[in-house]
């Protein structure tokens, strides 16, 4: 008796479809490896082209600082994480967390799983114990299906779900990170940023694509 074979991905596809996909993806990658910062990233021993916007980031408003507590949201395959732990150094804490798994960085403890689950924001509350948070940083998102009325509400979810994590963790003064989508819901967050910390402002990091509706919104001076 013959096994049903599920479909491939492609099997439905006219070959001119599949042509196009594949042109697709051949021009991404493309686009990819020719990208500087990538390239950049391979010469300075870097997890990928992200550590680029935190380095910019840092150095235009002195994010990090040596004996810093953080916490990186999104963190895999762990680009901010490794700029956070070198700034850092070994007196400070360095806690990640992503849904993918991420290869051991020296400095850094990595709690795998979803962050919306429960048990992933205790996990991370249990090993930060009852240390103050000095920067929450969040570069999380959702996997992208392309239609911004399902995109969308789910990255402000993310976002707001960072922001309650700060709320719990952040010393007075302390500074949250996190890159958001502009659309829907943005005006609102931004607000709800303003009423909780002293200083707001939005920034696109040169390492951020041009095309990309993403923005990081730094909030300093937590009201506590």
């Amino acid at each position: 008796m013959a096994r049903s074979r599920t479909p491939s991905p492609d099997s439905g596809k006219s070959p001119a479809r599949q042509a196009s996909a594949s042109k697709t993806s051949k021009g991404w990658l493309k686009e990819h490896f020719d990208d500087q910062y990538v390239q950049r990233s391979w010469q300075d021993g870097y997890r990928s082209r992200a550590s680029y916007k935190l380095l910019e980031l840092d150095e235009k408003d002195r994010l990090l600082r040596r004996g810093m507590t953080v916490i990186d949201l999104g963190a895999a395959p762990g680009g901010w994480s490794q700029v956070a732990a070198e700034k850092a150094g070994p007196e400070g804490v360095v806690i990640a967390s992503d849904i993918l798994e991420m290869d051991a960085l020296a400095g850094v403890d990595f709690i795998q799983g979803d962050f919306t689950e429960e048990s992933v924001l205790e996990e991370i509350l249990g090993v930060l114990g009852s240390r103050p948070v000095d920067l929450v940083m969040s570069d999380m998102a959702p996997n992208m299906s392309g239609m911004a009325a399902i995109d969308q509400p789910q990255a402000m979810y993310l976002v707001e779900l960072a922001l309650d994590l700060a709320g719990q963790t952040l010393r007075p003064g302390g500074t949250f990170l996190a890159k958001v989508f502009q659309g829907e819901g943005f005006d609102e967050y931004l607000k709800a940023l303003r009423e909780r910390f002293t200083r707001v402002v939005t920034r696109k990091p040169g390492a951020s694509r041009a095309r990309s509706r993403e923005v990081y919104l730094l909030a300093e001076g937590f009201r506590g």
